[in-house]
């Protein structure tokens, strides 16, 4: 008889042992998604790299979920059906102030900076020359960007009764439409794939000058909008010398619901592995612990609240 006790022990030792290994295994298999718009997109890379860093550095199975448009992202990340997302700073704002009340900012990403772009060959260069030019709105699933181009139209005095407007419902389809001879310009945003397959297939592009006096009349329409110096560079496609183009800012997202601790830990994960975000998604250069912090009228999350804190940081105003 103590024989069998000591053998029935040592079964259920080894029953406990190999049910612990299987709960560790779920808890490690657990998947988070990271909401973001289709292939090609700048969002797209920038959620590719996050997710590359929290895996392979963070031990975290984080799936990239190419969406629509932002029109999908916001409502599906304030629900807490997905973990994170990245959508662009009007549109997380419009979410908060309409049904999506534990919408939450984790960082502000990376400046998006969304140039008019035309054909090299074309003769414009400035926002007035699109007077009377085809140019891409709509927007459906992504209905802020009508706003920015709106806003950059104003910065020369334009209306959308001044052009004639190609509707989309993305900024992809946009490049689409440009590329298929359709419209004289579309809208991107610098680093994005589809900006270089636009000027390959263009025979090259140029991304149009705003007049920093116009500023005060695009504010009006959008104001989170912003002017940033660029000049040519690798990322900088189309750009011939130093100039001021468009800008809003990119944030990253999630729901009030998301434990403090994930979110923290993607913040942490970003800080100490830059060099590996930069090496996918070249524009993340920009992104520090202090860019990431700013005025917005959206929450942060507490657990980004807590990182920010620890790093004596006080949310600045947006450009």
């Amino acid at each position: 008889m103590p024989v069998d006790i000591r053998a029935a022990a040592a079964h259920l030792a080894a029953t406990a042992a190999i049910a612990l290994v299987v709960t560790s295994g779920s808890a490690s298999a657990q998947t988070y998604g990271f909401a973001t718009l289709p292939p090609g997109t700048l969002n797209h890379t920038t959620a590719s790299a996050i997710s590359k860093i929290i895996k392979e550095k963070g031990g975290m199975n984080m799936l990239v979920q190419p969406t629509a448009g932002d029109q999908v992202i916001v409502p599906l990340v304030g629900r807490g059906e997905v973990e994170i997302g990245i959508t662009n700073i009007m549109e997380a704002q419009d979410g908060v102030d309409g049904a999506q009340k534990d919408l939450r900012i984790i960082s502000a990403a990376h400046a998006l900076r969304t140039p008019f772009f035309v054909r090299k060959d074309s003769g414009f260069f400035k926002m007035a020359d699109m007077k009377g030019k085809r140019v891409s709105m709509g927007y459906s699933a992504m209905r802020n960007i009508e706003k920015t181009m709106l806003a950059q139209l104003a910065t020369a005095g334009l209306t959308a009764a001044d052009i004639r407007p190609v509707l989309v419902p993305n900024v992809v389809r946009s490049a689409d439409e440009f590329m298929a001879g359709n419209a004289d310009m579309f809208s991107f945003a610098f680093g994005g794939p589809k900006v270089r397959e636009a000027d390959a297939t263009m025979g090259g592009i140029r991304a149009l000058e705003i007049d920093e006096s116009g500023m005060p009349a695009a504010k009006k329409i959008m104001p989170w909008g912003y002017l940033t110096q660029i000049g040519p560079g690798p990322i900088f496609t189309g750009v011939e010398k130093p100039m001021k183009v468009y800008s809003f800012d990119n944030v990253i997202i999630a729901s009030a619901k998301v434990p403090d601790d994930l979110v923290y830990k993607i913040l942490d994960l970003m800080e100490k592995n830059k060099d590996e975000l930069v090496a996918v998604q070249p524009v993340l250069r920009e992104w520090t612990p202090a860019f990431g912090y700013k005025q917005y009228g959206v929450p942060y999350h507490p657990g980004a609240l807590k990182f920010f804190k620890e790093r004596n940081l006080a949310a600045r105003p947006v450009d």
